[in-house]
């Protein structure tokens, strides 16, 4: 049987507590940076970080930004999958990626770890950095520890997280009702797809990864492949439900085109409806590109079976998402995010909302 409470506990814990609160309010305020986490994978993500970290180091008038990449662990096709068969690895791929994208300035590291070998054999197909990841991770016993010591060999401004350290699968239904094993087979199924899952269901969050989400101001999701980079780190448990609760500003990031095989026909609104029929009301935001790529560019992606991903503002409020429009598109033929332009957007609004 516990103690009772001494007399008068109540009335002196109160009293602290408002002395507490007083002294703060008397401190000086000091700006904290920004704290922005990114979730995602494949190319889509390490394109956010590349705009963040040229903003992650404070300035005067500016205390920076502090960056939290997650990453999918999905992947099990090219180098992360031949790691993945041969030596039973976490997939290094995509995390190697964001370190790099993370990695300021001029920097010898980054060709390193993005050197890959020719050839047909052996070390064919293979980056350094793949290689690195997956040797210090078997040479510490620790996956994650084995990204941050990557992370500080390329001097990454933020910090990299897997979405989950469980080796698991991406498992699709279709829309014909047949089941899909794999990512690398469901981009060879070239079906349309219903659903998605994790085998095993909801593995355990990495270490950080919820923390990171309740802390943030601004959480970023996407661009980038919707069932195979972005869903499948909601999909880890806990990840939805920190989602729900965080106070943090949570915006998807709309792909610009459609990926053929994978979205074919999706609309904006499709994009962000996947997202809730899988893990519920999330996102409070979705950020869209307002600038028509030229005719020629769309007609050069058009032969590929890929689409300007078409973007209704009424069905986005209806669907309780807000729809904010700036123009993102990179100079180029290529239709691509501009790195900088979107960072630009998810700060200002981390800092004054929507």
């Amino acid at each position: 049987m516990e103690s009772p409470l001494p007399e008068g506990w109540e009335e002196t814990r109160r009293r602290l507590e408002l002395e507490r609160e007083r002294n703060e309010l008397l401190q000086p305020q000091v700006e904290r940076p920004t704290r922005i986490v990114a979730i995602g994978g494949g190319t889509g993500l390490p394109m956010v970080l590349r705009g963040l970290s040229r903003r992650a180091m404070p300035k005067p008038g500016d205390p920076g930004v502090d960056i939290t990449a997650v990453v999918a662990m999905s992947d099990d096709g090219g180098s992360s999958g031949r790691l993945r068969r041969l030596h039973g690895a976490l997939p290094p791929g995509d995390i190697r990626n964001c370190l790099v994208a993370l990695a300021g300035g001029k920097n010898a590291m980054k060709d390193v770890f993005q050197f890959r070998f020719g050839g047909a054999r052996g070390l064919a197909g293979h980056a350094v950095g793949n290689l690195l990841i997956a040797a210090l991770a078997e040479l510490k016993g620790d996956f994650l520890e084995a990204v941050r010591m990557s992370g500080e060999l390329l001097g990454a401004r933020g910090q990299v997280l897997p979405s989950t350290l469980s080796s698991v699968q991406l498992v699709a239904q279709m829309h014909d009702d047949t089941e899909v094993v794999g990512e690398r087979n469901i981009c060879r199924a070239h079906g349309r797809v219903r659903r998605v899952s994790l085998s095993p269901r909801s593995p355990p969050p990495t270490e950080g990864l919820l923390e990171s989400i309740y802390t943030a101001d601004l959480i970023a999701i996407g661009p980038g492949s919707l069932y195979s980079s972005v869903l499948p780190n909601l999909l880890v448990d806990g990840v939805a439900q920190a989602l729900k609760e965080t106070r943090a500003l949570k915006v998807m990031v709309a792909n610009l085109m459609t990926q053929p095989g994978e979205t074919d026909g999706m609309t904006c609104l499709d994009h962000v409806q996947a997202v809730i029929d899988h893990v519920g009301p999330v996102l409070d935001a979705v950020l869209v590109n307002g600038t028509p790529p030229t005719d020629e560019s769309m007609k050069r992606y058009a032969r590929r079976g890929s689409y300007v991903v078409p973007v209704n503002h009424r069905d986005l409020i209806a669907a309780g998402v807000v729809p904010v429009q700036a123009d993102l598109l990179k100079e180029g033929s290529r239709i691509r995010h501009d790195s900088r332009k979107v960072a630009s957007c998810l700060l200002k609004m981390a800092r004054s909302g929507l």
